[in-house]
């Protein structure tokens, strides 16, 4: 199948050239590798490092700094690629380029940008970003993790949850580079009083305490517990002011959720393709399946539903500006879209293949546990229903 792109979704010759490479990447070096690292639930750091010799990891960072200095559409591009062959390594990706290099392009001094970021595009480090906690997810402002003055440094004691990234391999060693959100004030009425740090791997009291296994889906990329005991950490990491979170915050939720999205494409493409392509060879009762009608509804239904997304997703990132915020309705409306219709369409395309889509041969089953993550992570559904409401109402 033939899968044509305008400009919307290709706006300069460098955006076309760069789906041609990622694209080709993914069929070449991630699809053979997704459905075994998804089996062993291992992440793939070697193959991870090679995304940065393709000028991935730092994706939106400026050249100065070592990256690609590309924009939204850019980053959406590669997750679209990269997530219709393998979206758990895709995650790793999108924890490591979005949520900690380019937040740290953001947000951070010129002297901090210089220390990290060039490490980080390379691929020599492996960078998370650490926001959730066991008893704080959606409730972002209800984290209970805390960093403490003490002379030139910060003491940070707390629990982080879900953090992708956390550990880079089996003997779950701790990330390279860590963005991490604490409380910078004990009282808990003051909820915005949260700061954001750089935390490395070597500092003391900085450790994994397990990494999560039997998830139902996004095994290729690992999920871990982080623990703070006590860790030290020098002023000179805390990135902003005391306080400045919020705004960290607000710059780069609009950028994840919009590349959480752009996942959700490549996972709705893919089963399409799968689908259309089992319903023209497979026949039942003398005839192909795609001359039924029940089946036809089921193609036609999530082509149209995966250009609708599409377009929303590439028109928002078309709009959006990294280095500022202010496009939270539509960054929220993106990923509650897509992430619905990534869904349905893998559903479907199970319900084609019958039992052979019940198996991990065929991809989709993989597909279909991969794509219920994005109602959950990065904002759940119901999270991005409530800012929508809140922001309509506002601009009445």
């Amino acid at each position: 199948m033939n899968w044509k792109s305008t400009d919307l979704f290709n706006p300069l010759e460098e955006h076309s050239m760069l789906r041609d490479t990622v694209r080709n990447f993914a069929q070449q070096e991630v699809e053979p590798q997704a459905l075994k690292h998804d089996k062993e639930e291992t992440f793939n750091l070697a193959l991870f490092r090679k995304l940065g010799d393709l000028g991935l990891l730092g994706i939106t960072v400026p050249e100065e700094f070592g990256g690609s200095g590309m924009d939204a559409t850019a980053a959406v591009i590669v997750h679209e690629e990269l997530a219709s062959s393998d979206p758990g390594f895709c995650l790793a990706y999108l924890a490591h380029s979005m949520l900690c290099v380019n937040n740290i392009a953001v947000n951070a001094s010129k002297e901090q940008k210089e220390k990290y970021l060039e490490k980080l595009c390379t691929g020599e480090w492996v960078g998370a970003m650490a926001m959730s906690e066991p008893g704080a997810g959606t409730d972002v402002l209800g984290m209970s993790t805390v960093a403490e003055k003490d002379g030139d440094n910060f003491k940070i004691n707390g629990r982080k949850m879900w953090i992708t990234n956390g550990c880079i391999d089996e003997q779950n060693t701790p990330c390279n580079c860590l963005l991490l959100y604490a409380r910078t004030s004990k009282d808990t009425a003051a909820r915005t009083q949260i700061s954001t740090f750089i935390i490395e791997d070597a500092f003391s009291g900085f450790s994994v305490g397990q990494k999560i296994t039997e998830k139902a889906g996004m095994r290729a990329s690992n999920t871990a517990e982080l623990c703070f005991d006590n860790c030290i950490v020098p002023a000179a990491n805390l990135i902003g002011a005391e306080g400045d979170s919020m705004l960290h915050m607000m710059k780069n939720l609009e950028v994840e959720r919009l590349t959480l999205a752009a996942m959700s494409l490549g996972i709705a493409r893919r089963c399409l393709q799968v689908m259309t392509n089992y319903a023209n060879e497979r026949e039942a009762f003398g005839s192909k399946l795609s001359e039924f009608g029940q089946i036809q509804k089921y193609i036609g239904e999530s082509y149209a539903e995966y250009q609708a997304a599409r377009a929303y997703v590439y028109n928002t990132a078309r709009k959006l500006d990294i280095n500022s915020h202010g496009q939270r309705l539509d960054s929220d409306g993106v990923k509650l879209f897509a992430a619905k219709i990534a869904k349905d369409i893998a559903d479907r395309s199970i319900q084609v293949l019958g039992g052979y889509g019940y198996v991990g041969e065929y991809n989709v089953e993989r597909l279909w546990r991969d794509s219920k993550l994005l109602e959950i992570g990065g904002g759940t559904i119901e999270a991005h229903q409530k800012n929508i409401t809140r922001d309509l109402i506002k601009s009445l």
